[in-house]
């Protein structure tokens, strides 16, 4: 997939799977803007990706810092074509047990968040009257998950979003699709206790664990001109574990 002379913007890339879609963007000809909280973090991360990646710092839960966030993009590099609202956190205890404020923060963070982003990014697609937004859902989100609550409920919430903004945006060339990841081997999936891994390999048909690369694959197909007729869709990246 050729991304020359796309401008793409990925919240939540100083790190993890989102660094990883920033990284294949990057590759694949792209101008990538890095985004995640801390300043000197986006720029670090820019700066290793090269191609004329940029990084800018932005709380995604503050719509002065997105709205910042967007227009300095289409200013600095001249339009905004792609947007991944990767941006995401997990608070996980049992519901019984959750704080109010822990379901706060994520479902702020997580769905709030992808809606300002949306909101900003819209105003600039529509005017182009093309663009491509790509949601990172979760499987959770399609299945629920004991002990997630605040998680699933944030993750279906941006399913909602997603299918909304698609029907919204579609009339000027702008398309709002997601990707619900599954179990993917990250940083924070290798610290599970063993038991925990194992029962997810007995629930994936695939028998193995997925990877950022297979998360970024999805995201890709998603905002090039291959899925120009694709609107409003979850694509499960899970190794069937939600069938």
């Amino acid at each position: 997939m050729d991304f020359k002379g796309k401008v793409i913007v990925v919240t939540g890339s100083g790190r993890g799977i989102g660094r990883t879609i920033a990284e294949r963007f990057a590759k694949a000809g792209g101008t990538v803007v890095i985004s995640d909280l801390d300043d000197a973090t986006v720029r670090q991360v820019a700066s290793e990706i090269g191609g004329g990646a940029i990084g800018i710092a932005a709380n995604v839960t503050s719509a002065d810092d997105v709205a910042r966030l967007l227009e300095e993009a289409s200013s600095k590099l001249g339009s905004v074509d792609v947007v991944v609202n990767n941006a995401g956190i997990t608070r996980d205890t049992l519901m019984i047990r959750m704080d109010e404020k822990d379901w706060d923060m994520v479902l702020d963070i997580n769905l709030k968040g992808a809606f300002l982003v949306t909101k900003a990014a819209s105003r600039i697609m529509m005017k182009q009257r093309r663009g491509r937004i790509v949601n990172i859902s979760s499987v959770v989100g399609l299945t629920g998950n004991a002990g997630q609550s605040n998680y699933s409920a944030s993750k279906a919430g941006l399913i909602g979003l997603t299918k909304s903004a698609a029907k919204e945006l579609a009339s000027r060339g702008v398309t709002v699709n997601a990707v619900a990841p599954g179990y993917i081997e990250t940083e924070m999936t290798k610290n599970l206790p063993e038991a925990v891994r194992d029962d997810y390999m007995t629930r994936i048909a695939l028998k193995r664990p997925g990877s950022p690369d297979d998360v970024a694959s999805a995201v890709m197909f998603f905002a090039s001109d291959e899925a120009a007729y694709v609107t409003g869709q979850v694509l499960a990246v899970d190794g069937g574990l939600s069938m």
